[in-house]
């Protein structure tokens, strides 16, 4: 891939990089005899959803507009499910949704008698209070969580049209990591098992990460199976799907310099265009550099907003970086594409698609009505 030819800001999808993570993920599905669908909530980019649809049929859905998008664009209804459903917008996901998971026995009993002319199939997501996620900000089981109903609110027998139960407790985990929450849901919740048509175990399923041992997790959905052969067992990954897919390509702009600190200024911003950065916070790879090295040269990169924590550092590199060197972050595709913001009105990344042609192909810039467009 030849950055100098790219035009900068631009997110870049790697076609054939993209292709390799969903022929693993259809393998999987097929191998193990569940549904895979994808996560939204990661991995929007629609204009590459007809490539999606050569591996990966149907999708999840976090709310009203990305329930649109799973029909309009994917061409199938999708699996929703939300933390709480208004009644303004409820119609619409219905006609949008094959699934509808509630996050509490209030909001199934409010919207349920809604559904059953639909032929939508409702479930109820489930905390079963165990996670291993360290990070609270992405924990769902941490105590208190305002996400899914614990065990001690269900009595003997569920509600009367609750067709599937759902959980989510993992973030970038491995499949031993699903291995001891299915534990934990089957101590907890099995007795619903005989009461319910499917079982969603949620997002989280790291697969296409080069140390993921696929074949356990495919032993374990199959063995799982095997003890309930009525259950249709779906998993819906969001980051797996676009795993070390693509880049953010940026530009150094300036260099500043104070108390023998040096900044290179990008014309991209860990605020607006990496929040993942600064919200875990993790140190993003960049193409060409490694961690800071005493006597080489050494940076912190700099973001283009007006916030002062819009940075992050430090990186050394083998030569003197200088105004409009290419600065490239690797992995910039997952959680990212979906969580930008225009915040300052500072120039919003491209999108782009390297082909499996080996081809640069700009799919859209953004420019002043799109950012005037997000106001009033």
């Amino acid at each position: 891939m030849n950055y100098q030819n790219i035009p900068s800001p631009c997110y870049v999808l790697d076609e054939v990089a993209f292709r390799k993570n969903l022929a693993l993920i259809k393998s999987v599905k097929e191998r193990a005899g569940v549904e895979i669908i994808l996560a939204f909530k990661a991995f929007a980019m629609w204009s590459v959803f007809p490539i999606v649809r050569e591996y990966i049929s149907y999708s999840t859905a976090s709310s009203l507009a990305e329930a649109r998008l799973a029909l309009e664009e994917m061409g199938s209804k999708a699996h929703t499910y939300g933390p709480a459903y208004s009644n303004k917008e409820f119609p619409g996901i219905m006609a949008c949704s094959s699934h509808i998971t509630f996050n509490s026995l209030n909001q199934f009993q409010h919207f349920y008698p809604q559904t059953q002319f639909d032929n939508i199939s409702c479930g109820l997501r489930i905390n079963p209070e165990f996670s291993d996620v360290e990070t609270d900000l992405y924990n769902p089981c941490a105590p208190g969580s305002r996400l899914g109903v614990v065990a001690e609110l269900l009595g003997d027998k569920l509600p009367e049209g609750l067709e599937g139960l759902h959980f989510h407790t993992l973030c970038e985990s491995s499949s031993y990591d699903l291995e001891k929450t299915l534990n934990v849901v089957e101590e907890k919740f099995g007795k619903y098992f005989s009461q319910i048509k499917w079982l969603n175990m949620g997002g989280g399923h790291l697969m296409t990460r080069e140390d993921y041992d696929v074949e356990h997790l495919i032993f374990l959905l199959k063995t799982f199976k095997a003890k309930y052969p009525h259950l249709q067992i779906i998993l819906e990954p969001g980051s797996a799907f676009a795993w070390r897919t693509g880049v953010l390509v940026s530009s150094v702009i300036d260099i500043v310099e104070n108390k023998k600190i040096k900044t290179a200024m990008l014309d991209v911003s860990f605020s607006c265009h990496m929040p993942d950065c600064l919200e875990m916070p993790y140190k993003p790879e960049i193409i060409g550099a490694s961690e800071s090295i005493a006597g080489k040269p050494t940076y912190r990169m700099g973001g283009s907003s007006c916030l002062s924590g819009d940075f992050y550092g430090d990186w050394s590199f083998d030569e003197e970086l200088k105004i409009g060197n290419r600065i490239v972050f690797n992995d910039m595709i997952h959680y990212t594409l979906v969580k930008t913001t225009m915040f300052n009105g500072v120039t919003h990344p491209g999108l782009g698609i390297w082909t499996k042609e080996n081809e640069f192909k700009l799919i859209r810039e953004f420019g002043y009505e799109d950012y005037k467009n997000r106001m009033s």
